[in-house]
C-alpha cells in the first residue's frame, strides 16, 4: 500500500507542478545560454507559453526605455520564429532601435491603443492568434483576473507575454503591480556601457536586471548587456543577451585598490 500512496502522491505533485507551470511543461524553456541565469528557472531558462512582467524606478516607470529593450532583446530568438506584436500606450515605440540591438523588427507588428483595459485586451487577442510567437503590451498593472485571462491566451498556441510597466506621464494613480499571476517578474535599470570600439567609443548597451520572482525558481541580480546583432546570430544556442557579473546585494562587487609605486 505504501507503494501505491507514494505513486499518487508523486502523480498529485506533478499535477500541481503542471498546474502552477499554466499547464506547460518544464522543457519548453527559452535557454539564455549562461548556467548563472538558467538554474534560476526550473525548466533551466525563461518559461514559453506564459507571460512576463517587466518593469523600472523613477522616470523608467513613465519611458519604460530600459524594461522595453530588455525584454525585446529576451525575446529575440522567440520572434525569429513567429510574428512579434507590440501594444503602446503611446505611439513612441523606435523599431530601427530594437532593430540596431538585433531584434528582428521585419517581424515587428505594431498596435496603438488609447488606454489599459484595449491594451490588455489587446494583449489577450492578440496571444490566442495563429502564428504569433511573442506579444508586448504596455500597462501600468495587472491584476488577478487580468492575469489570469492573459495566461489562458498564452495557453491556446503556446505565444509568450512581455507586460512591459508604464505608468502615464505625471499619472498620479500609481498602481501597484501584483505579479501574482505572472511567470517570472523582473525590474530593469540602465547601467553604464564600457568604453568600446562602436559609435563615439562607446560599447554594448547594458543594464541593471533583478529577477524579483520566479514562479517554481529562485530570484537573483545580474549586469547583463547586449550582445553583438550579428555575432549571437552565427552562434547555435547563443542568446542576444550576456551576462557581464552578478550582482550581490544589488551592487556590484567592489574593485581592487590602486597600488602605487614610486
Amino acid at each position: 500500500m505504501s507503494g501505491f500512496r507514494d505513486g499518487r502522491f508523486a502523480a498529485l505533485k506533478a499535477k500541481i507542478a503542471a498546474l502552477e507551470a499554466g499547464g506547460r511543461s518544464d522543457s519548453e524553456s527559452l535557454p539564455l545560454g549562461d548556467p548563472r541565469l538558467d538554474r534560476c528557472f526550473s525548466g533551466g531558462g525563461l518559461p514559453l507559453g506564459q507571460w512576463h512582467e517587466f518593469g523600472g524606478e523613477g522616470m523608467e516607470a513613465e519611458t519604460c526605455a530600459a524594461p522595453a529593450a530588455f525584454a525585446a532583446l529576451l525575446a529575440a530568438p522567440l520572434a525569429r520564429q513567429g510574428e512579434a506584436v507590440w501594444i503602446l500606450r503611446r505611439d513612441d515605440l523606435f523599431a530601427p532601435g530594437l532593430a540596431g540591438l538585433g531584434f528582428p523588427a521585419e517581424r515587428l507588428i505594431q498596435v496603438c491603443v488609447r488606454d489599459e483595459a484595449e491594451a490588455l485586451a489587446a494583449a489577450e487577442d492578440a496571444l490566442s492568434a495563429v502564428g504569433v510567437a511573442a506579444v508586448f503590451a504596455e500597462a501600468e498593472a495587472v491584476d488577478l483576473t487580468a492575469g489570469r485571462r492573459l495566461q489562458l491566451a498564452c495557453e491556446k498556441h503556446g505565444a509568450t507575454g512581455f507586460i512591459v510597466r508604464r505608468r502615464p506621464y505625471g499619472g498620479e494613480g500609481r498602481k501597484t503591480p501584483s505579479g501574482s499571476a505572472a511567470a517570472t517578474r523582473w525590474k530593469i535599470a540602465p547601467a553604464p556601457s564600457e568604453p568600446g570600439l562602436g559609435e563615439f567609443g562607446l560599447g554594448a548597451p547594458r543594464w541593471r536586471a533583478e529577477l524579483e520572482r520566479c514562479r517554481g525558481g529562485r530570484p537573483g541580480a545580474w549586469l547583463m548587456e547586449a550582445a553583438s546583432a550579428y555575432s549571437w546570430e552565427t552562434k547555435d544556442g547563443a542568446h542576444p543577451l550576456r551576462l557581464v557579473a552578478e550582482l550581490g546585494d544589488r551592487e556590484l562587487a567592489p574593485t581592487q585598490p590602486v597600488r602605487l609605486s614610486a
